[in-house]
């Protein structure tokens, strides 16, 4: 063998290897908290002795879930647009486009991050650890990651019980729409996009599933591969229509990532043979009811369930009505 195809199989070997052990920049880790300390989704651990006294928020669900666990005095910055809850909507506005300056300037004690602003903007949160603010970045992906969530921005914020409070209330509720979806009979069958133009669903153990299943919805798309750990999966146009005589139902969410029209679902390419576009059966649902992890999940099943049997669902609490146009 020469010299040049020795070197050529090492080569591909050696970076065959290095693939293979090397983990993916793009992935995320999981977030614990075990007593005090918490770990988050960049591997930085921090211990609350205190509870957080100046908060700034830069993802809309955490916003919206600090306002329901009371800490209205702790918010003193939120991301622009913020429309839910109403009182966000007039605290001062930070991006994490903008430079660390503003946010030195505002002497915040926290800054409550997601890891998709963690991956892409690495030197603000530097910035701002080596200025000696804390910064978290968690957001949680399906619903049993959402509980452990509420508890840690109970623990950040002195706001345990309330976190407690709130799991609870939400778990309760839950148990009540299954109650009220159990006995439905048949089950109405559903397609349930994500994005429109790449022909995405959701995960099976996504938010916006267990709000469709809660609601009694069966999910057609149960074997959806998650895309890159996210709760998008894909799917792709031609397993959309093989399921075509089986969709009773065809429901896209709505917001940043996905802003389909009804007309441009029904005009769809090939989308003639599917049975809830033949029957008018298409419905939008705004992105921050099923896709936050916040008590609004509890709206999105209401919605769901009134689309799907609106002569038997029945709602099981009082929720927001509000909603937020932008996904911020």
């Amino acid at each position: 063998m020469s010299l040049e195809k020795t070197c050529q199989i090492f080569f591909v070997f050696l970076l065959t290897t290095l693939v293979s052990v090397c983990p993916s920049q793009g992935a995320d880790k999981s977030f614990t908290m075990l007593g005090h300390r918490i770990t988050d989704q960049s591997g930085n651990e921090i211990i609350v002795n205190t509870p957080f006294k100046r908060v700034v928020s830069l993802y809309g669900a955490h916003t919206e879930n600090l306002f329901s666990l009371g800490c209205t005095t702790q918010i003193i910055g939120v991301l622009p647009r913020t429309h839910y809850p109403p009182k966000a909507r007039h605290l001062p506005a930070f991006h994490y486009r903008e430079g660390a300056e503003k946010f030195l300037a505002a002497r915040p004690d926290l800054v409550l991050i997601r890891p998709m602003i963690a991956r892409g903007y690495p030197r603000l949160v530097e910035k701002l650890r080596a200025s000696g603010i804390s910064v978290i970045s968690v957001q949680p992906g399906n619903i049993e990651e959402m509980f452990l969530y509420w508890r840690i921005l109970g623990l950040l914020t002195g706001h345990e019980e309330q976190a407690e409070a709130m799991v609870n209330e939400f778990q309760k509720t839950v148990t009540d729409f299954r109650a009220a979806s159990e006995t439905i009979n048949p089950k109405k069958r559903v397609f349930f996009e994500s994005i429109h133009s790449k022909m995405k669903t959701f995960a099976p153990d996504s938010m916006a599933i267990f709000a469709l299943e809660c609601a009694g919805g069966i999910n057609l798309a149960k074997d959806a591969v998650p895309a890159r750990k996210t709760n998008i999966a894909d799917f792709g146009k031609e397993r959309i229509l093989a399921l075509g005589s089986q969709i009773d139902v065809y429901l896209a969410q709505v917001g940043p990532m996905n802003r389909p029209t009804i007309a441009a679902i029904s005009d769809e390419a090939g989308f003639h043979i599917i049975k809830a576009i033949q029957t008018g059966d298409i419905h939008l649902i705004d992105e921050t009811m099923v896709s936050r992890p916040t008590m609004r999940l509890l709206e999105g099943i209401t919605t769901i369930g009134r689309i799907l049997y609106p002569d038997r669902f029945i709602q099981a609490q009082e929720t927001p009505k509000e909603k937020t146009p932008d996904g911020q």
